[in-house]
């Protein structure tokens, strides 16, 4: 089965393959030759994951997924959440992005946090949603050189490393991409013996 991944994160893209069985052909949008902007203007992980598999759905005729992931900081009332990528400014720069969510944390004890994604599938025109989500801590400072975006200061319950001190391989087993990745290769899965 093809399958379209609408993202253009390539580290998502590597993330999900290492996951799927040879079965499904994750395709990208490079591979479906989509150059323009996928809108996102949800106030929702649910809305944009929506969004985003519903355009490509439409305007290209595939079958395909989106995700959207949002870091949800307790003390910071769920922030960034749906902006998460976003959350220092437009040129969605991870580096500045962290720096101020531990500029917003200075001095607060409470830095409980989670990841959550959410996947939205469309397979002939119909859509199912996947839900994964982690719980763990904001760190002090940044730790670790793997991963993106905000692993280095985000460390999971019950490890005592970040994200990004962690092989993919590892993370994957634990995290909120994984986690709803993998609900929703077993949807598939379900779906090729059917």
């Amino acid at each position: 089965m093809d399958l379209v991944f609408a993202t253009n994160n390539l580290n998502k893209l590597q993330e999900l393959q290492s996951l799927l069985n040879n079965s499904i052909n994750l395709k990208s949008l490079q591979d479906i030759a989509c150059q323009e902007d996928i809108p996102e203007t949800g106030s929702t992980l649910e809305a944009n994951a929506s969004q985003k598999a519903k355009f490509i759905y439409e305007k290209y005729g595939v079958n395909c997924f989106a995700d959207d992931t949002g870091l949800e900081v307790e003390a910071l009332n769920d922030e960034p959440g749906v902006y998460s990528a976003r959350y220092a400014g437009e040129e969605k720069n991870a580096e500045k992005n962290m720096l101020k969510v531990l500029e917003k944390l200075s001095g607060i004890e409470n830095r409980k946090a989670k990841f959550r994604t959410v996947i939205s599938l469309i397979l002939d025109g119909k859509e199912q949603r996947f839900e994964g989500q982690v719980d763990g801590v904001i760190l002090f400072e940044k730790r670790g050189n793997e991963g993106f975006g905000y692993d280095p200061i985000f460390m999971p319950d019950g490890f005592e490393v970040s994200f990004a001190e962690m092989s993919i391989e590892e993370k994957n087993k634990i995290s909120h991409r994984g986690r709803a990745t993998q609900k929703l290769i077993s949807y598939l899965k379900e779906l090729s013996h059917e």
